[in-house]
């Protein structure tokens, strides 16, 4: 998934600004896509220049005039054509999993801590994903939908499918080293 495409769809859903962009990520799929906020007005700015978006000024008297962005019938046929598209497959990236590959070399107490505190990580990030129902004010007052809001969930539930296969590995993998099954040669 590229950033652009996820603009586009929250775009679809309503005219948004930068910072309420923001916000709806936030409280929506930053369990999966994390974006900062320089990184959406980039985007923004870009997706401008190529026509998919539009940006009206409201004029405010007491606060900065506010950018709000709309969608354009060319970006919904970008958005559109993505969806309908093959799946973006990316291969996966995980630095703390190489430094794990190569951890072979540490002592059992060594290993044990890496492993701990891994499972500490996997325990704090599904607790996290546990809030995220609470969390999506913003994201449920934009979508159309009902349907469209189960379907986010559902990303929502692979995110807590996944991170606790993660925790239960972590969990195995202490256990091995507590039992002594693995043997430094």
């Amino acid at each position: 998934m590229s950033l652009e495409h996820a603009i586009l769809g929250f775009l679809n859903y309503k005219p948004l600004t930068g910072y309420d962009l923001k916000k709806v990520f936030d409280s929506s799929v930053r369990h999966f896509w994390y974006a900062d906020q320089s990184q959406i007005y980039r985007t923004l700015a870009n997706l401008t220049e190529r026509n998919l978006v539009e940006m009206e000024l409201v004029e405010q008297s007491e606060r900065p005039d506010r950018k709000v962005y709309h969608i354009t019938g060319l970006g919904r046929k970008e958005l559109r054509d993505w969806l309908t598209g093959p799946f973006p497959i990316q291969q996966p990236h995980s630095g703390p999993l190489v430094q794990i590959f190569f951890s072979g070399q540490l002592s059992d107490a060594e290993l044990l801590v890496r492993f701990e505190t891994a499972a500490q990580i996997f325990r704090t990030m599904l607790a996290g994903y546990g809030q995220v129902p609470e969390q999506i004010s913003d994201y449920k007052g934009i979508v159309k939908s009902s349907r469209e809001e189960y379907i986010g969930l559902l990303t929502l539930d692979l995110g807590k499918r996944t991170m606790q296969a993660q925790l239960d590995w972590a969990e195995a993998a202490i256990d091995q080293i507590k039992s002594g099954q693995l043997s430094k040669e």
